[in-house]
């Protein structure tokens, strides 16, 4: 008789594995049908008719397809408790996974260039992460300046993120992210 533990898979090993999540862009964590949700909450208007036209839009074919969703998606982010929402999302799927630790980047530009002011995208997503650290997942947050914007912008939005540093224990660095294309990091020296 075969011993039960050599008859688990490998999928179920794997699936049963404790993981970390090093590198996840929370906003392209977004599901079409979280982002219709918002929407609608929110009362902004999709280039998209349907989630089913959303969802056939993710044929990315280099990161400036992908990035063209990204952004539409963060466009429904208006509210703490949009963050709070989109990041509550990613932590279901990621304990679901058995990921207990996940280091976090988010795009403050993108939200800001909105109106939406940078403590309410903190507030939101650290709030989420706290509910999910009480469940096991640990995290950690880094704050991306958007390549293709300025260095004078990155510096304007390092300098009023400075303040969360000291209020959010999970937020611990700064990186760059968006469009390569055209924007070196040598730009932002």
């Amino acid at each position: 008789m075969a011993n039960t533990n050599q008859a688990i898979s490998l999928t179920e090993k794997a699936a049963r594995a404790p993981k970390s999540e090093l590198h996840i862009h929370i906003e392209g964590s977004l599901e079409p049908e979280l982002i219709f949700k918002l929407a609608q909450r929110n009362n902004v208007k999709l280039a998209y008719n349907s989630i089913e036209s959303l969802r056939e839009a993710y044929a990315f074919t280099d990161l400036q397809s992908f990035l063209d969703i990204y952004y539409a998606g963060a466009s429904v982010l208006l509210t703490e408790n949009d963050f709070y929402d989109m990041t509550m999302a990613y932590c279901e799927r990621a304990l679901a996974d058995n990921v207990v630790h996940a280091e976090i980047f988010f795009d403050p530009q993108t939200h800001t260039e909105r109106g939406v002011a940078i403590e309410t995208v903190v507030a939101g997503i650290d709030r989420a992460l706290a509910d999910a650290e009480k469940r096991g997942l640990t995290s950690k947050l880094i704050l991306c300046f958007l390549r293709h914007l300025s260095e004078a912008d990155a510096l304007a939005t390092f300098d009023a993120a400075l303040p969360l540093f000291e209020r959010h224990a999970r937020l611990v660095g700064v990186g760059l992210d968006s469009s390569e294309r055209g924007h070196p990091p040598s730009k932002f020296e």
